[in-house]
């Protein structure tokens, strides 16, 4: 069933990192602007709480790359190093421009050692202060400020939380520094009134949502997980990001824990091995998830499982995002501050509070229909 239009049916998103996650989420805004629910295909709603893909429209952005700074969003996701697939033939233009961001921890040292198409060209521009940003986003009207900065970004993440908390935004983590899963930061959003959806976005049909359910349907037709591995290649600059292992404690956590939660007993840490694995740059922003599950069926007979996953891996995250948007927009209206616990569950690696999928599944629907506040 459809749900009634929202009377205020616009949602103003800004952006923080316009890579290829943003690329395919602008270019799926684009390519859903027109028909109707029976042309839905690659999306989980087409109608969500009364808001369709057509209500979001991007006001504001930041990157610290000189190729996109000062240019349109509809151009600055096109931009190198962005290699993503191009499904969209026609993105009409924002009128918002890509401004110059905070560096912080945002790039990391080791980009420098790439060939410059692969890599960040770091912008001759002034960095702003926080009171900047916060102007920005107040200025532009935005709802929801979307978090797409590197993995390892603490410092860049918290400054962008800071803003968002500050100017009354929901703001959407999409990587793996906890902030919507962190006691204080969740404390802080909820006593400003201001949503928080994260951390950690998980795919539409991606490697940890698929480890998941299949953990999860060991545990229920009774076969014992012995050990599992996952191992993931790809050639974005997400994965040539991650070549600094130094970068990956939470992500490494973030993967693992979102396996280890709908296990029937947790595996020790030697028997579970869950990551980013290298960085192969002719795969683009193809991702491959090569995957092995070992246990026990009936009367301890051994058995395995071996899968291998191919996917574009920026609109498999766009397909999530485009839902958090909304999500994040419903709580701001129905004034619903902190971390909303459903929709993290739903969408996120490492929400504040872990459910199996099915739970998720549930109570994300049941907040969408208004009859699920937060848990």
């Amino acid at each position: 069933m459809l749900m009634a239009r929202s009377p205020n049916h616009r949602i103003n998103a800004a952006i923080v990192g316009i890579g290829n996650c943003a690329s395919s989420l602008v270019q799926g805004i684009a390519h859903y602007q027109n028909g109707g629910a029976n042309e839905q295909i690659g999306l989980m709603h087409w109608d969500l709480g009364g808001y369709r893909p057509s209500d979001i429209q991007v006001v504001a952005a930041w990157d610290v790359d000189s190729r996109k700074v000062g240019r349109d969003v509809n151009e600055a996701i096109f931009a190198k190093p962005n290699c993503t697939a191009v499904f969209c033939d026609h993105v009409p233009e924002t009128r918002a421009k890509v401004r110059m961001g905070r560096v912080l921890d945002g790039v990391a040292d080791h980009m420098a050692d790439y060939q410059s198409d692969r890599t960040f060209l770091l912008a001759d521009a002034a960095e702003p202060e926080k009171d900047e940003v916060i102007q920005a986003l107040v200025e532009s009207e935005a709802d929801v400020l979307l978090n797409y900065l590197p993995v390892g970004s603490q410092k860049a993440t918290e400054f962008y939380a800071e803003c968002a908390l500050e100017a009354g935004v929901a703001f959407v983590n999409n990587m793996p520094v906890f902030i919507a899963s962190d006691p204080e930061w969740a404390r802080r959003f909820e006593e400003a009134g201001v949503p928080i959806i994260g951390d950690d976005i998980k795919a539409q049909l991606g490697a940890t949502i698929v480890h998941r359910v299949l953990t999860d349907l060991f545990k229920k037709r009774g076969v014992k997980l012995d050990r599992t591995y996952q191992l993931n290649t790809g050639g974005n600059t997400d994965f040539l990001n991650m070549a600094n292992h130094a970068r990956l404690a939470s992500k490494k956590v973030s993967k693992t824990e979102a396996v280890q939660s709908v296990a029937q007993h947790r595996l020790d840490d030697e028997n579970i091995h869950v990551g980013p694995s290298d960085y192969v740059a002719w795969q683009n922003d193809n991702k491959i998830c090569f995957l092995r599950m070992e246990g026990q069926l009936f009367g301890g007979v051994p058995m395995n499982l071996e899968l291998r996953l191919s996917v574009e891996d920026s609109p498999n995250s766009a397909g999530v995002a485009i839902d958090m948007i909304r999500c994040a927009k419903l709580a701001k209206d129905r004034g619903i501050g902190g971390a909303i616990l459903p929709a993290a569950a739903w969408f996120c690696k490492h929400p504040p509070v872990q459910m199996t999928d099915d739970e998720a599944y549930v109570a994300v629907e049941e907040f969408i229909r208004g009859e699920l506040v937060k848990h």
